[in-house]
């Protein structure tokens, strides 16, 4: 007889990024024409020389760097973001209002856990982050689809219409993950205001932040003095750093949240690594002039990006910003079946639509993202001569 097996967990799909890597099984590419992966947004390159060296320091000489450490993470470097985010939204942040998480991903899942029970709802623009989702389904908690439209800005009066008794919170992605779009302020403080209104949390994922088009804050709900009350922020050093393999994330609460969000974090991780911690603090003391280059290359891909989708025929970019370029196709065929052409025919790896919508959505049946992270502007013109290719 079979073990049993959790509906919830057997009820949500596959991790989408290893899905579309079994795509490439079995094809070999040729030197001259190697795969141009633009699937996911995780910086391959190393991080900073000098942080590198700070940690390899770290590792030799800091015996706490191999221990457990506070729950809710590292006292300077929850100092720091604190510190960061004060100035940097113009609002009152307290070192006890911030966790440190292993990862953004942690930082969600801990979140909802707070929030909500087996049953409850939780508001979500499509085309959502299908790691959200992912969570939302292995907890039992039903995610209502709000959907943005071809210009992927989701409207606060739609989604006013979706609040049930059920609702507990509603998620918002900005810069957007898988869209690119980067919210305006007003569009962010008109889903603040209904989530405070309606007594249900807004979930604001920044973890793009450091890469917004925009100069200074993309919002001002920190200046709220009650804005914990009602928004929960999430933020990731993955990104930023190029941390992804050392998991470092944050999450912004109230103090009674956060009491809350340990008890979490002690059952599933018991502490961030340590090492990953003190990469991102000595990152955001000596790192800013390096982060403001790694700003001005990602806009630079984005300028690209725009301008290679105006040589595709029939092609739609419905949104570019961050990492990330989200599309829609012209042809007469589901964008996962085209994924996966493109891979053998294009050489080229991205991930369809279908991945971050409702299952039967027609919209995602037309959609593409392209995450452009890791390609320059050679590699980009290089894509966009491939998908023209194709077309012919």
């Amino acid at each position: 007889m079979p073990l049993s097996l959790n509906p919830n967990m057997a009820a949500t799909f596959p991790p989408p990024v290893m899905e579309a890597r079994r795509w490439l099984e079995g094809i070999t590419f040729a030197a001259e024409r190697p795969l141009i992966n633009v699937s996911q947004a995780a910086p391959v390159d190393q991080p900073h020389p000098d942080m590198r060296a700070h940690m390899a320091d770290l590792v030799v000489n800091l015996p706490q760097a191999h221990l457990y450490g506070p729950v809710l993470g590292l006292p300077a470097l929850r100092a720091e973001v604190a510190a960061r985010w004060s100035n940097a939204y113009g609002g009152a942040v307290s070192a006890d209002q911030v966790a440190i998480t292993s990862g953004c991903n942690q930082a969600f899942a801990a979140a909802i856990a707070t929030l909500a029970v087996p049953g409850d709802e939780v508001i979500v623009p499509t085309p959502w982050y299908f790691n959200h989702k992912m969570w939302l389904d292995m907890s039992g908690i039903r995610t209502v689809p709000l959907a943005t439209g071809d210009s992927l800005l989701p409207d606060p009066d739609a989604c006013a219409a979706l609040i049930t008794p059920r609702t507990r919170a509603i998620v918002l992605v900005t810069p957007n993950n898988p869209g690119g779009t980067e919210y305006p302020a007003d569009t962010v403080r008109a889903f603040y205001d209904l989530a405070r209104s309606r007594g249900v949390a807004l979930l604001l994922d920044e973890t793009y932040r450091d890469f917004h088009s925009r100069d200074g804050a993309p919002h001002d709900l920190f200046r709220d003095p009650d804005w914990a009350e009602t928004l929960i922020q999430l933020y990731s050093f993955s990104k930023a750093y190029r941390l992804t393999g050392h998991r470092v994330g944050a999450l912004t609460a109230s103090t009674a949240r956060l009491a809350q969000v340990e008890k979490f974090l002690d059952t599933v991780t018991i502490c961030p690594a340590q090492l990953g911690q003190h990469a991102a603090l000595w990152g955001l003391r000596n790192l800013d002039s390096w982060l403001a280059g790694e700003r001005a290359e990602i806009l630079d891909r984005r300028a690209a990006i725009e301008t290679g989708f105006k040589t595709l025929p029939g092609w739609q970019l419905l949104g570019c910003g961050a990492y990330f370029a989200y599309a829609r196709h012209p042809f007469d065929l589901a964008s996962d079946a085209l994924a996966q052409r493109l891979v053998q025919e294009a050489g080229v790896l991205l991930l369809p639509g279908t991945m971050f919508t409702p299952a039967g959505d027609s919209n995602g049946r037309r959609q593409l993202r392209i995450a452009f992270a890791n390609v320059d502007r050679t590699g980009i013109a290089t894509l966009f001569d491939r998908l023209k290719g194709f077309a012919a």
